[in-house]
């Protein structure tokens, strides 16, 4: 940073502040008024930015410090949105060049003076973006696995018999999934039966066909029965015309059925009693 802005901030660090506070204010006040009192976005926080951004101007690459790396990790992970720190630093441009214009110097003074500050606040926003990309992509992760593995579970309902149901699509992705679950699910509940339900899967086609007769060998090579629930006529003629060999396991159309199957395969039954 050219020494006469880091000597003109200095002098003038209280005005630069408190403008830089009156317009991140307003831009609260428009913008994300909705997160001051659920985040509790203080004016501290304001306060600690501000000190910061000024601390910074020494050092021109912020890797040299996290200090204010921290400090953007940690707005963002509170759950502020992305925008109070780009436009926190866009605010900040504006005022340090404010205050060139008012100092009246010659315009090609001016002008590299506008691109040292540039130079300075670019790679911050720069980092601001990539670090919220980073949070983002990191808490999408987790979401995606979570909602994997709800999506495949494998329940222990009868003595050695177990359901797994499937709603939804079935990609590479989750046929993995479906195809642990299945495996460590025999194992962990001494599944002789296992009720592998497709009433929620909109399309069976070759891929999908593909997987389940995977897992059902899978379980089969356990020594367990892998019965396929939820066969729907439309689903019926996909499998015929794509000419799949279902006949190594039973396939019946309803819940219902499949569960009286593997109540006899396990010498089980139901008794009422009324």
């Amino acid at each position: 940073m050219d020494n006469l802005i880091v000597q003109m901030i200095n002098e003038n660090q209280e005005t630069l502040k408190n403008n830089w506070l009156k317009e991140v204010n307003l831009f609260k006040d428009k913008e994300i008024a909705g997160y001051t009192t659920t985040l509790k976005l203080s004016e501290e926080t304001d306060q600690q930015f501000f000190e910061l951004l000024i601390k910074h101007i020494n050092y021109h690459d912020i890797s040299k410090d996290g200090t204010l790396d921290q400090f953007f990790d940690q707005v963002l992970h509170t759950g502020l949105p992305l925008k109070y720190l780009t436009q926190g630093l866009q605010i900040a441009r504006r005022v340090i060049l404010n205050m060139l214009v008012e100092a009246e110097m010659d315009q090609e003074k001016l002008a590299a003076l506008y691109r040292e500050i540039d130079s300075w606040l670019d790679p911050i926003l720069n980092r601001v973006v990539e670090n919220s990309s980073q949070i983002w992509e990191r808490t999408v992760s987790i979401q995606k696995t979570a909602l994997l593995e709800l999506s495949a579970p494998l329940i222990p309902v009868f003595k050695n018999i177990s359901v797994m149901p499937l709603i939804g699509s079935i990609d590479t992705e989750r046929a993995k999934l479906i195809m642990e679950n299945l495996l460590n699910g025999v194992i962990k509940y001494r599944s002789e039966v296992v009720l592998i339900d497709i009433t929620g899967v909109p399309v069976v086609d070759t891929m999908v066909a593909h997987h389940i007769i995977q897992a059902a060998d899978a379980v089969r090579l356990l020594g367990s029965t892998c019965i396929l629930v939820g066969i729907r006529p439309e689903i019926a003629q996909t499998i015929v015309s794509l000419g799949i060999d279902l006949s190594l396991f039973p396939t019946k159309s309803t819940l219902q059925k499949g569960m009286e199957n593997a109540l006899e395969i396990t010498n089980q039954q139901l008794i009422s009693n009324e």
